[in-house]
């Protein structure tokens, strides 16, 4: 199963990993970047991958043009014990 989904730039998320390679049909692994910032700019979307202290890739976007991104589903929370209400210190109805 493949998290690679089609959506509008003005909803790419920081974590998104957006294609960066010269051949859009192979799509090598490689040549998928993480998204580090998202930015509105003059009515368009910037999309920034890496850090900005190194070369990093910058994809300009209409905010509606589609985009395609790989978007791994957030970690599984921990199962929170259940809290137990009202049976602590309050005796046993005498």
């Amino acid at each position: 199963m493949t998290n690679r989904i089609t959506i509008s730039a003005g909803d790419v998320r920081v974590g998104d990993h957006i294609y960066n390679g010269p051949d859009a049909s192979n799509h090598p692994t490689h040549a998928w970047e993480t998204v580090t910032q998202v930015k509105a700019e003059d009515g368009l979307i910037l999309l920034i991958t890496g850090n900005l202290d190194v070369p990093h890739g910058e994809f300009w976007f209409e905010p509606e043009e589609s985009v395609v991104v790989i978007r791994y589903p957030p970690a599984e929370p921990q199962p929170v014990a259940a809290k137990a209400h009202g049976k602590h210190g309050h005796g046993h109805g005498h």
